[in-house]
């Protein structure tokens, strides 16, 4: 009679020794829960090389079972069932945080940039007549643990679209989080991108890899078969012993996920790696999301992972997904009456204070809310003399990754030498740009 499973009752005290098992041979699957008991293990046991990746789960171990004197060498983080190692290159990839807010219309020729959700980089290439709003939706693969999803809706359409034309969603990476790629080696690694997409168009979109250090690319398609309905997209792109990335802080890769493309811009191969142009951008594409608008098109769910297989999205805590938008990204929204910074008045004209924030990618790009006393804006006051006579204006200097300084000039009316604060008079915001 076959064994199913291995249970603790069927083994004796100090039975598995390291020999008795085979490299890669004890999966989850074959260990009943409660197992492995410190007694049932010999010194010296546990190698690495005897565990199925992800075999190390919370049931199967009994309190207290795993000593260091039964470790030989460590336990790769592979090993562990449901452990979080950062593999996705995509920051926010199930769509969750949107620090901009949650939906920007009119996007066309010229407005290329960030809007809602972080990380998510809308791009138009040429001159393009159409126009789309992108959203933060809640239509997401029902049972995959998704709660948002970035939209893209046609509302003023162009058909057909220019040779030179082109709409695309774009990520970009740093190049210091890419070294353990080894690009530009012999044992470069391959990346695959999985995520889950819906349209009502159906047919060839077209996906690249753009090394923006070296000025290569390479391409691919995936192919939405049903309309309306949500598929999950896997690619695998080969990869690239030409030309290593920068070991910064700068844009060294781009993932980008095409809308449309005119002949120009999808007229050469490109599904190897090789010198960029603007023909290879989006070989293979056949859809023109701009054609009506009746076109929507839905994505989350999106992963980088290096390797040829497309593993299981990565969740992450909240708290952390934020973190690393906040990398790139901060806005600060203040009610009236908020203190926005404290500081001092050095004369009857000036003021200045201190602002402090997470360290960002670089320093920073600031806006700071209007100067004035009305709804909306803000001004320095002071302690002693309130607002002053003749609101001045501000601006932020001395920038470094995590603080700047806030120099009011041309204020008239306030004490010198007097604590002074920057004062919210209505709703007033500051955000930070350290994208990329």
């Amino acid at each position: 009679m076959a064994i199913s499973k291995i249970k603790s009752n069927s083994i004796a005290d100090d039975a598995i020794t390291s020999d008795k098992v085979a490299d890669g041979v004890i999966s989850a699957a074959d260990v009943a829960d409660g197992t492995l008991t410190n007694a049932k293990l010999a010194d010296g046991t546990v190698e690495n090389a005897k565990l199925a990746d992800g075999t190390l789960t919370n049931a199967k171990l009994v309190d207290g079972t795993i000593e260091n004197a039964k470790l030989a060498g460590s336990i790769s983080t592979d090993k562990l069932a449901g452990n979080i190692n950062f593999k996705n290159l995509i920051i926010n990839g199930d769509m969750s945080i949107a620090q901009r807010g949650n939906s920007a219309t009119g996007l066309t020729n010229g407005s290329s940039g960030y809007y809602t959700i972080d990380r998510w980089r809308y791009v138009e290439n040429g001159s393009t007549t159409s126009q789309f709003t992108m959203s933060q939706d809640t239509d997401v693969p029902t049972g995959q643990g998704f709660a948002k999803s970035l939209k893209m809706d046609c509302t003023t359409a162009q058909n057909p679209i220019g040779s030179s034309d082109a709409i695309y969603m774009e990520q970009k990476f740093e190049g210091q989080n890419l070294q353990y790629l080894k690009k530009g080696t012999s044992s470069a690694e391959s990346l695959t991108v999985s995520f889950w997409v819906k349209s009502n168009k159906t047919g060839n979109f077209g996906i690249a890899l753009y090394d923006n250090d070296n000025a290569r690319i390479i391409g691919n398609i995936y192919t939405i078969n049903s309309a309306n309905t949500w598929e999950k997209k896997t690619v695998t792109f080969a990869g690239d012993t030409t030309g290593a990335f920068d070991n910064d802080n700068g844009h060294s890769l781009s993932v980008w996920f095409h809308l449309d493309a005119g002949a120009d811009r999808k007229s050469a191969d490109n599904t190897i790696w090789g010198a960029s142009s603007s023909t290879k951008q989006a070989y293979g594409q056949t859809v023109n999301l701009a054609d009506s608008t009746s076109n929507e098109w839905y994505i989350t769910g999106v992963q980088l992972e290096a390797g040829t297989t497309a593993s299981d999205f990565e969740f992450l805590p909240v708290d952390v997904n934020l973190g690393r938008c906040l990398r790139y990204y901060q806005v600060f929204n203040f009610v009236s009456g908020s203190v926005i910074s404290m500081g001092n008045s050095y004369s009857t004209s000036s003021a200045s204070g201190g602002f402090y924030f997470d360290e960002m990618r670089t320093n920073p790009t600031v806006t700071l809310p209007p100067a004035g006393k009305t709804s909306g804006t803000a001004s320095f006051l002071t302690a002693v003399s309130g607002y002053p006579t003749t609101v001045g204006n501000f601006s932020a200097s001395n920038l470094n990754k995590n603080s700047f300084n806030i120099a009011g000039t041309s204020y008239s009316g306030l004490s010198s030498g007097n604590v002074s604060w920057l004062y919210s008079t209505g709703n007033t915001s500051l955000t930070i740009d350290a994208e990329l």
